[in-house]
């Protein structure tokens, strides 16, 4: 099982991942960003809409700017039902 550093992201928030018990980038991926933000935001409330857009880049394997409008609008609505 790879680290969820091999998506691109940094050590803090493998830490905060592994925190609300998804240990690899495979765990990620199955899970998506969506349940992943989830977890992190009942664990740490400041978590905030960009964690989900980094979340969801690294799942594609792309960078947080290469996110369609469309695919950040859904995420963004999702995010403010929290």
């Amino acid at each position: 099982m790879a680290s969820v550093t091999t998506l691109g992201l940094g050590k803090t928030m493998e830490k905060k991942l592994h925190a609300v018990g998804i240990h690899s980038a495979e765990e990620l991926t199955e899970m998506g960003s969506k349940q992943a933000v989830f977890r992190l935001k009942e664990q740490y409330p400041g978590t905030c809409v960009v964690i989900l857009y980094h979340l969801e880049a690294a799942i594609r394997g792309c960078g947080i700017k290469q996110l369609e409008d469309d695919c950040k609008a859904d995420l963004k609505a999702y995010f403010k039902q929290l």
